[in-house]
């Protein structure tokens, strides 16, 4: 008798009706049963933020005589197939297989020599509301926040990119910097790109315009990136690393925005002595060097 394969991913946390439906309906249908979870190549995210151990532990609880068994996700379907047909040949030799999956499941994809076979799903069950359900609810639990320990431990260390913006006007013989309330010292204008944003400069116009208001600036021109020693991820694996842009001012009154509360048009020739006298931020103190550095020498 053939192997039934249920091809799923059960990111949820618990196993609903419509997931023990499909299991229930394939057990009675063949005395072996393999689950086949897929494995995001993004590790920890919102579509998928529980890993394989937690999911098959979750499925071992109520099915503890179900094989449960890993399968990477790859760009070509062709490709995908070919893995899964390996790792049940290679795992179960001696074996035939039938593929199970329900609506908007793999098969639409399938490209390999098993047999498939989609089942009518059961009830109105969304992977997605329901994780949005549990996304905000805290428990008062040893378990609970040991979860939120293993989550973070889990996840890849990661890089924030930021973008800085010099601004310029009177043939780059002044820049525009901004002050925000927490601090007396004077700043480049910029801040988190955003996974809305196209690209970097896309970024780099929308943060301008966010804390400097509507003026009109020339092409942003890639000056370079520096990772930030910013003193809320001093003390954190992960960092942040900015890119730094430079226009000019072409049209408009920068008026201070956002977190920005005051900005002002200061001589480059200035700022080596405001960094002196510690008047700028220290992280974006080797950014204005630099700047200093370059246009100085074209202006002469």
């Amino acid at each position: 008798m053939k192997t039934g394969v249920i091809i799923a991913r059960f990111q949820t946390p618990y196993l609903h009706e419509g997931h023990k439906s499909l299991i229930e309906n394939v057990k009675g249908q063949h005395s072996k049963l393999i689950i086949v979870l897929g494995i995001s190549s993004v590790m920890g995210s919102r579509k998928s933020p529980y890993d394989y151990y937690t999911r098959e532990r979750m499925i071992k609880k109520d099915y503890p005589d179900v094989m449960v068994l890993p399968l990477n996700d790859h760009p070509s379907d062709t490709a995908w197939a070919e893995n899964l047909d390996q790792l049940l040949q290679g795992t179960f030799p001696a074996e035939t297989f039938i593929l199970y999956g329900s609506r908007n499941s793999f098969i639409a994809s399938y490209q390999g020599q098993f047999a498939t076979v989609e089942l009518p799903q059961h009830g109105d069950h969304n992977a997605t509301e329901l994780r949005k359900k549990y996304a905000d609810k805290v428990y008062d639990s040893q378990d609970f926040r040991s979860g939120i320990l293993y989550a973070y431990h889990n996840q890849y260390t990661k890089v924030y990119p930021t973008v800085d913006i010099a601004v310029f006007r009177n043939n780059k013989t002044e820049i525009l910097l901004g002050k925000k309330s927490n601090s007396p010292a004077w700043r480049l204008i910029g801040g988190f790109a955003d996974p809305e944003d196209e690209h970097f400069e896309a970024a780099a116009l929308r943060e301008l315009k966010e804390e400097c208001g509507a003026i009109e600036v020339s092409e942003m021109t890639y000056e370079m990136s520096h990772k930030v020693d910013d003193w809320r991820y001093r003390n954190e694996v992960d960092k942040i690393i900015t890119l730094l842009y430079s226009c000019d001012c072409v049209f408009g009154q920068a008026t201070a925005q956002d977190d920005i509360v005051e900005v002002k048009w200061i001589a480059v020739q200035h700022l080596p002595k405001m960094i002196e006298n510690q008047q700028i931020v220290n992280e974006h103190c080797p950014m204005i060097e630099q700047l200093v550095a370059k246009y100085s020498k074209e202006s002469k």
